[in-house]
């Protein structure tokens, strides 16, 4: 276990040619966990700048070659598990701090300030639940405050007073909570003065679309220092999911839409028959299938869908179905669709799978 994660109350007291060195261990020991990491800014808690191209409008991390390339561009979406790639980064800049992407290592960290100030109208301080006004508020300054109501309210203990899990004192006198979420739900981020979605005032959520800071990271303000001795975050408790739950933690429960062929595709559709005959089904399907990746970012098997397209599509020409030239058209409509802007990798997956159709003509029939 790397010596950060062995504070004490003082000072970890690490000459310059250690500290230069504990950043990678640390970003080692967190991979070793399972937990996927990026750089942080040098003293700051914000990842280094983007490359200048990432900096141009309409640059996304979906179609970035800074992350193929094994760049950090994009923060969090640049985590990796790859110790080759974590020597690296680490090893080339090693005052850089550590960040842990919460998502795809399967973290719900409860991020609790200490930023004393008035409480905010009662209905905001704990989202979802009324406050009456014959509760005395008088002394609630800080999010340890605003999460020991919501937890004496489920006669439950507070976060911050979980011995069991990984908890971590940031350097402004908060504190982060790590759980570990067991039920494959994709628990969101959220902010403690979010109007969408918040758990309590002055308390953050990090989950999937965001990141923590590792514990024994170093900034200019302070050092992020593990409390007592489990290094380990416990599994998400009951009563915090519950509530989680019931402030909008969760995405919106997904009702597949009808799929739209793209114009071109809507083409070809025309050309095999309208919709009529098992070839315009299949086709329609098909490519209304590769043009839906375009709904989410990732995880939607955009390639596969889009090279067995192309090699059924390839089939149908060879056939005598369509022309080489509308099919080809109505798939790079269906990618371009899913995928602006990745036109050159699109085309070399339609040519390829084409070209492997079109060794195996494809007859389906006619009208059933």
């Amino acid at each position: 276990m790397p010596a950060e994660l062995r504070f004490s109350r003082s000072d970890s007291g690490q000459t310059p040619p250690e500290r230069s060195v504990a950043s990678l261990r640390l970003a080692r020991w967190c991979a070793s966990n399972g937990w996927p990491v990026h750089p942080l800014a040098p003293g700051r808690k914000t990842p280094p700048a983007n490359c200048r191209k990432c900096s141009e409008p309409g640059h996304t991390h979906t179609n970035c070659p800074c992350l193929q390339a094994g760049r950090w561009c994009h923060g969090f979406h640049a985590a990796t598990l790859d110790y080759s790639r974590i020597d690296e980064w680490w090893t080339a800049n090693p005052h850089q701090g550590v960040g842990v992407a919460c998502g795809p290592a399967d973290l719900v960290v409860i991020d609790i300030d200490a930023h004393e100030s008035e409480p905010p109208e009662r209905d905001r301080l704990l989202p979802g639940i009324p406050i009456g006004n014959a509760v005395d508020l008088k002394g609630l300054r800080t999010g340890f405050h605003s999460m020991a109501v919501l937890a004496a309210l489920r006669r439950e203990s507070s976060p911050a007073d979980d011995e069991s899990t990984l908890r971590v004192r940031t350097p402004s006198g908060g504190m982060h909570v790590w759980y570990r979420a067991t039920d494959g739900r994709r628990w969101q981020c959220s902010t403690g003065a979010g109007k969408k979605r918040a758990l309590a005032w002055q308390v953050d959520i990090r989950a999937h679309g965001g990141y923590i800071i590792a514990p024994g990271t170093r900034i200019s303000a302070g050092t992020y220092k593990p409390i007592g001795t489990v290094r380990q975050p416990a599994p998400l408790p009951a009563w915090l999911a519950q509530e989680l739950q019931r402030t909008g933690h969760l995405p919106a429960a997904h009702i597949p839409a009808p799929r739209p062929v793209p114009p071109r595709a809507r083409q070809a559709v025309l050309a095999a028959g309208g919709g009529r005959d098992k070839t315009s089904r299949l086709l329609s399907a098909l490519l209304a299938d590769v043009a839906a990746c375009g709904q989410v970012t990732e995880g939607a098997s955009f390639t596969e869908k889009l090279n067995r397209a192309a090699y059924t599509l390839g089939g149908l020409v060879a056939a005598g179905h369509l022309t080489e030239t509308v099919a080809e058209d109505a798939l790079r409509d269906a990618a371009a669709t899913a995928r602006p802007g990745q036109e050159q990798r699109s085309n070399q997956i339609i040519r390829s799978g084409m070209t492997a159709g079109a060794q195996r003509p494809l007859h389906l029939g006619g009208r059933p």
